[in-house]
């Protein structure tokens, strides 16, 4: 028995939180599942029947939730699929920052900065047309498996 001790630094994630294993078979249309390790809602769910080795499969068409990029996958329906974490939670604008952040007030008072403005530019030109207007605005933010971004805006009256 030696003396010294063990420490381990660990510098990866674990990514145990970030998803949790669902059976194919039971995913539906309209749920989340990973694919190539990105989050994805179902979009599409067709399952063939078993063949003469066993499994029936599961195809699933999934769109990326942040970037909205399609992406299909295939697992016997028997298997365990990664199914992600996805939460939404709803902020208060408080200011847009020149290199393209965005400033919000969280329920506990404090601020949360890391957030770029939405890719989408629907919603990116609506949040500014109605942040420039002096309107108090709140955003849904929607986070999974470690990445955030802006989906929603609600106008919640002028300030």
């Amino acid at each position: 028995m030696s003396d010294e001790e063990h420490h381990f630094e660990s510098k990866a994630d674990a990514g145990a939180s970030k998803t949790y294993p669902q059976q194919a078979g039971t995913i539906r249309k309209n749920g989340y599942i990973v694919i190539k390790n990105r989050a994805c809602k179902v979009v599409e769910v067709s399952t063939s029947k078993t063949g003469k080795h066993g499994h029936a499969k599961c195809h699933f068409v999934g769109i990326d939730i942040f970037n909205g990029k399609k992406l299909e996958d295939i697992v016997p329906s028997s298997h365990n699929c990664d199914v992600p974490h996805v939460n939404r939670t709803d902020y208060q604008l408080i200011d847009i920052s020149e290199d393209g952040f965005v400033s919000l007030l969280t329920e506990s008072g404090g601020t949360k900065d890391d957030l770029r403005l939405p890719t989408d530019d629907t919603l990116l030109t609506q949040i500014k047309d109605g942040f420039s207007e002096g309107k108090d605005l709140v955003v849904t933010v929607m986070s999974a498996m470690g990445e955030e971004q802006i989906c929603a805006l609600k106008d919640i009256g002028p300030k």
